[in-house]
């Protein structure tokens, strides 16, 4: 069995309307996640105070981090539900619900009165918007890959796929700098009492600009292809886990390590320079800005490093890098400035897109085209719940426990080690390519029959 795509025979390349997926792919799922990662910001910087009082600031950030663990928890909802659908009527339908459902959520938020106004309906009502974006996205990912993979050749999924994986450091960034100029222009209390609305209302123009790109997308060829020859599946949610149960587990385990990883260099870390290293919030900031900035272009390269080398071997190596760097960060930012904070973001981030960018084209290929949408999502949104749900949780109680950076990094390393586990159970990219082209060659038309 092959696992670099390279090596197989082409029998199709892009498909036409490539670019365009690509583009919707990408700023679709960056405007999701840019209201996600807005609600991410947002809850280590403000909303323990604005919806959960205590005197106590660090129970005030646990309660404020347990509402970021229900947009993890609720993803397999989405993920089950959005799944099936994209693999029964559609990705293109399925994707234009989801940035739907996330946006409307995001910019209620902004407009939601916090306890002072509502008492304990207030932290209610953030709680259920948290768990509706949470739905929103896991039914967005698994489709967003799709979208632009099956619209590209399959020897370079792990480029065409990466467009979903630039989303979240792509609404990252865009989400940090909102906040960090609403930071600089504002005064604290400015931003306490009302400048973090801005950056969630803000959501509303930035999805409709997203329906606007999707909206002029036709379904991919591989759907397509499947409609014409009759193959889609009734229960494909039945069927991931009947027939798939090695495919699921791989997938899953293979994105424990990453979504650890990224929620220390994205959302942690922001908790951990203000708290423990006595920064300013927007030094704080700034840094994970930096990092999400080199992502956006680390990611698409990894990516398509990945299809020109031994895809599992990358993913491999990444993740055993990023058990390591967790015990040179903490070190190094304990005695050190800004810029050495910058420095160790900058790092972690760019470990993580080279775990990252594989990532989609890795998950996508261990199942078959009929059950990708189901079974990308399925393993998204549970390995979501195990890995990146708890990690923010986790991190805080660790460092109150213990006052000590130890147990965060022996925890990081843990995690890479499932992920590994994860790589060394998938398939090569090479059976998920022969299996595109065995469909792509099917539903082709027969020349000797072109007029």
């Amino acid at each position: 069995m092959h696992d670099t795509p390279e090596d197989l025979p082409a029998a199709h390349g892009p498909r036409p309307g490539v670019r365009r997926a690509f583009a919707a792919s990408l700023t679709g799922t960056a405007l999701e996640w840019y209201d996600f990662a807005v609600y991410s910001a947002a809850a280590a910087l403000v909303f323990g105070d604005q919806f959960f009082p205590s005197d106590d600031p660090l129970t005030g950030t646990l309660l404020a981090f347990s509402t970021y663990a229900v947009g993890y928890v609720s993803r397999p909802l989405g993920g089950f539900v959005f799944g099936r659908l994209g693999d029964v009527i559609g990705r293109k339908k399925v994707l234009i619900a989801t940035l739907v459902l996330i946006g409307a959520a995001t910019f209620l938020i902004g407009l939601l009165p916090g306890y002072a106004t509502l008492g304990p309906a207030a932290p209610i009502a953030l709680v259920l918007l948290r768990f509706a974006q949470g739905v929103g996205v896991g039914g967005e990912w698994g489709g967003a890959v799709l979208l632009s993979s099956e619209f590209g050749d399959p020897r370079r999924r792990g480029f065409y796929a990466s467009a979903a994986q630039v989303g979240p450091p792509a609404g990252n960034l865009l989400a940090n700098g909102v906040l960090a100029a609403l930071g600089a222009t504002l005064t604290e209390a400015q931003f306490e009492s009302w400048g973090w609305r801005v950056a969630f209302l803000l959501s509303g123009v930035l999805v409709g600009f997203g329906l606007w790109i999707r909206a002029q997308l036709e379904e991919t060829p591989v759907f397509k292809a499947m409609e014409a020859e009759k193959t889609r599946p009734e229960a494909p949610v039945r069927e991931v886990f009947t027939t798939q149960p090695r495919a699921l587990t791989a997938a899953i385990l293979s994105r424990v390590g990453p979504d650890v990883l990224y929620a220390m260099f994205t959302v942690f870390v922001l908790t951990y320079a203000t708290g423990h290293l006595g920064m300013s919030r927007g030094s704080a900031l700034a840094a994970v800005l930096i990092g999400s900035s080199l992502q956006v272009v680390l990611i698409p390269l990894a990516g398509a490093v990945s299809d020109r080398v031994d895809r599992r071997l990358l993913y491999g190596g990444s993740a055993i890098a990023a058990g390591v760097w967790p015990f040179v960060f903490f070190p190094m930012v304990a005695g050190g400035g800004w810029w050495t904070l910058a420095v160790g973001v900058v790092v972690g981030l760019a470990i993580h897109s080279f775990l990252y960018g594989p990532q989609a084209a890795f998950i996508a290929e261990q199942f078959s085209p009929r059950l990708r949408y189901t079974g990308s999502s399925l393993a998204y949104t549970l390995a979501g719940v195990i890995g990146g749900a708890i990690a923010p949780l986790l991190f805080t109680a660790l460092l109150s426990a213990y006052d000590s950076w130890l147990p965060l990094a022996v925890y990081i390393a843990v995690t890479a080690a499932v992920t590994l586990t994860g790589v060394r159970l998938g398939r090569g990219a090479g059976a998920a390519v022969e299996e595109d082209d065995r469909l792509a060659a099917a539903t082709a038309p027969d020349p000797a029959r072109t007029p």
